[in-house]
């Protein structure tokens, strides 16, 4: 009898293992994107570098620029990611961008996502950068991991969001970010310097139970509606100034409470 239990544990977990091991390409992913399809995919190693601006596929068609200064018109170029883009417990080897600065062309590509987002306990090993996308519909980042930089500079979220749960490693930057719903990072954990300077909270934000192992940058951060710091814990300094709770400072919001 025991020889058997053993046995099927044994199996139980080589399957595990066989399932955790599974491997996609990025390149095979981004193919998929760029014919419209959605991607749902979940317990696998991505390689290679996920590009939602699809930059090298954009800049052959593009003049060649000579300088911002002289050059009229746009340097950004913006991607519409049309449908439903969805990992679930992935590992990112590389990087995974929304945002690209390019020196060499002088242009900034962009992706802005239509549909659902979903990146729910995923590890980023490198780095994530969503500055300035649109996310037009439900997202997660719930009980992930940014191990490298991360940015959601300028970025919008129209609908609902959620980052419970998730690890910043690195400095996490929300400066000028806009969350048009509730949005909750409860349980979350900031490593290093967590910036949310001028970020627009329009119908709450939940920091319930949250670590800053350093500091937290809310200077001119407006916020409507609830506001959750129960439980908040910050390691270093917070800079408040000129930050608005429902119309008053932050001070007079932690003396109300």
């Amino acid at each position: 009898m025991m020889k058997n239990i053993v046995t099927i544990i044994t199996l139980f977990f080589c399957f595990s293992a066989a399932v955790a091991q599974k491997t996609v390409n990025a390149a095979d992913i981004m193919r998929d994107v760029k014919n419209g399809k959605a991607v749902e995919i979940s317990n696998a190693t991505i390689e290679g570098v996920l590009d939602f601006t699809f930059m090298n596929e954009a800049l052959p068609k593009l003049p060649k620029r000579k300088g911002w200064w002289n050059n009229g018109g746009s340097n950004t170029i913006e991607k519409q990611i049309t449908d439903k883009i969805s990992f679930v417990n992935c590992v990112f080897i590389d990087d995974v961008l929304a945002y690209i600065p390019d020196e060499k062309s002088g242009y900034t590509f962009i992706a802005n996502f239509e549909d659902i987002v979903v990146f729910t306990e995923c590890t980023f090993e490198q780095k994530a950068m969503f500055k300035y996308s649109d996310f037009e519909r439900n997202t997660d980042f719930s009980t992930s991991k940014f191990k490298g930089d991360s940015t959601f500079k300028y970025a919008e979220f129209d609908r609902d969001i959620t980052f419970k749960n998730t690890l910043f490693e690195e400095p996490a930057t929300f400066k000028y970010a806009k969350f048009n719903r509730f949005v909750s990072f409860q349980n979350s954990v900031f490593n290093e310097s967590a910036i949310f300077k001028y970020t627009e909270f329009k119908d709450g934000v939940s920091f319930r139970n949250v670590k800053f192992e350093e500091d937290l940058n809310i200077k001119y951060t407006k916020v409507s509606g609830e506001f959750d710091i129960t439980g908040m814990e910050v390691a270093f300094d917070i800079d408040s100034k000129y930050t608005k709770i429902n119309g008053k400072s932050f001070n007079k919001y932690l003396l109300k409470r």
